[in-house]
């Protein structure tokens, strides 16, 4: 159908979405309303709420539902069970009930968490419960307008894209919304098809984080922690009960429309501003901000009198060491991190003993390594991450873990307090030791078809043209060729002469391109001024 087709046929829905639609002005609204369906990326289905086929709603939910009912019944021999969580944000708690009530509809049961539950806690449960498949209603850290849909198979991991192609086909045979079959939640109760995920999940879940524990020695370290209106707020508190922690007010209860900041994202320091207020306060030495559905989080360390943000490279470096350093590194220990994450880790792990793989972008692929090696036994996995705040160390989980990320950089901050120094010494001695990174991320939003025609364009250009557009540049690697042994993926790679790179792709969750710098030096002045000079070539670009 055309646009002007498909918002005709919405009108005819229900009255709160013909009175949605109908209250739009700019035909661009509409256009981006209605000019695609969503589409699974790195992090699933994920869009802005509201109504139109290119929307998270209770339709575009259901849809995605049967598509993936569909999916599990032509490719599961055994009955189906599935799990669901949803986070904080507004009307998750209603998208997972309605995922629950498709799913039920087509004769598959459903484990449903009683209350709001973090991603990686999904993750768990889906293989502790035996379960064939996950749902998870969250958009992650996005801003506050955004719902998504994470999907995950049998093992807990999110679906790969082979299994997400065979999940959209299904998808688009569905075209009649409105006569999706669904069963109300308490008839499916009734029926045997539903039943309650209890407190029981959880704990184990905890038993299990607690497990990857390192240093547990008395120590005088204050931290300051926001859930930022999240669900983290009582799994980290319980993993962090040793400790002194005190918890952000104004942030704790959850909170769909995140009023006490700009955006849940915990990469950002203005997400973290209250915290940092607080700690400044009351003395502490950290503060810890995990986003809404508690799968990153982001660190700010007090140093010299004033709170220093790290970046996601610099926490999972630290962590990285912190980890070898304290545990025996067995034979054929493995570290995995993504394409566009720095080599600072990687270059520590390797000096200690850790294999290093690359993944594409996306902690599902991070997942896949660790099942593929859990059958083969040729390696093992110790630690995963990437640049993006996402950090994984055990396996009881095969996604991000804010939760045993945030009880091993307590654990490991507290160990250089003990030593004399904080976190920001022990990674200005990571860079005298393996030599100065300087990153950076800058992400350009261009919305609806014009934007998304425009990122087509951009990467078309630097695939054309990228030896003229680049300075120094060594090589270009371009991973929509299927290349390193990697799925094919939209990112290009510009490995520079000193061996900094820049990497560009399109977002697979928001109308973004993102660009990727990665610049070593010696010198952390001249290291600053060659970043500058590359993000200015591709800001005038874009």
């Amino acid at each position: 159908m055309t646009i002007q087709e498909r918002y005709n046929q919405w009108l005819t829905f229900d009255e709160a979405t013909r009175a949605e639609l109908q209250a739009i002005t700019d035909p661009k609204e509409i256009e981006d309303r209605f000019y695609r369906d969503l589409e699974f990326g790195t992090g699933g289905l994920r869009g802005v709420m509201g109504a139109g086929t290119n929307r998270m709603n209770a339709y575009t939910v259901r849809r995605a539902t049967l598509g993936l009912a569909n999916y599990l019944k032509s490719n599961v021999a055994c009955s189906c069970q599935v799990a669901i969580a949803y986070d904080s944000r507004n009307l998750s708690r209603e998208f997972a009930a309605e995922a629950a009530s498709v799913l039920c509809a087509a004769g598959i049961q459903v484990a449903l968490f009683k209350t709001l539950m973090p991603t990686p806690v999904l993750s768990f449960a889906v293989q502790h419960l035996g379960c064939q498949a996950g749902i998870c209603i969250t958009a992650s850290h996005n801003p506050r307008e955004y719902n998504g849909y994470k999907v995950y198979d049998e093992t807990g991991c999110q679906i790969l894209p082979a299994d997400a192609r065979r999940v959209i086909e299904q998808v688009n045979a569905i075209t009649d919304y409105q006569q999706i079959p669904i069963t109300p939640l308490h008839q499916a109760a009734q029926n045997g098809l539903l039943y309650w995920i209890g407190d029981d999940v959880l704990q184990a879940y905890l038993t299990e984080v607690r497990k990857q524990s390192i240093y547990q020695q008395p120590s005088a370290i204050r931290v300051v922690y926001t859930p930022l209106h999240g669900t983290g707020n009582i799994p980290v508190r319980a993993v962090l009960e040793p400790f002194s922690v005190s918890i952000v007010a104004s942030q704790e209860q959850p909170d769909g429309d995140f009023s006490t900041v700009r955006s849940p994202n915990p990469e950002e320091r203005d997400a973290l501003t209250l915290g940092i207020e607080q700690a400044k306060a009351e003395g502490a030495d950290l503060v810890l901000g995990t986003d809404p559905d508690c799968d990153r989080v982001g660190v700010a360390v007090r140093h010299q009198g004033d709170f220093i943000l790290l970046t996601g490279n610099q926490i999972g470096a630290l962590l990285v060491d912190f980890v070898t350093r304290h545990r025996t590194v067995a034979p054929h220990a493995l570290l995995v991190k993504t394409i566009v994450t720095n080599e600072l880790g990687a270059t520590i792990g390797r000096s200690r003993g850790l294999a290093v793989e690359d993944t594409l972008t996306g902690f599902k692929y991070i997942g896949d390594r660790i099942n593929s090696y859990e059958k083969t036994g040729d390696k093992q996995f110790v630690i995963g991450y990437e640049e993006s705040f996402g950090y994984l160390v055990g396996t009881h989980a095969r996604d991000k873990d804010a939760v045993v990320a945030s009880l091993l950089i307590v654990e490991m901050a507290a160990w250089h307090k003990d030593q004399g120094h904080t976190l920001i010494d022990a990674l200005d001695e990571l860079y005298r030791q393996y030599g100065f990174f300087l990153d950076a991320l800058d992400a350009f939003t261009l919305k609806g078809a014009d934007g998304a025609a425009k990122i087509q364009a951009i990467m078309a250009q630097l695939r054309a043209h990228g030896q003229s557009i680049i300075p120094a540049l060594q090589t270009a690697k371009d991973y929509a060729q299927g290349i390193d042994g990697l799925p094919a993926e939209n990112v290009l790679k510009f490995i520079l002469a000193d061996h900094s790179w820049i990497a560009v792709r399109p977002s697979g969750t928001e109308p973004k391109i993102k660009v990727y710098y990665s610049i070593q030096d010696e010198s952390r002045e001249e290291a600053q001024k060659r970043l500058d000079e590359y993000r200015a070539i591709f800001r005038k670009l874009v």
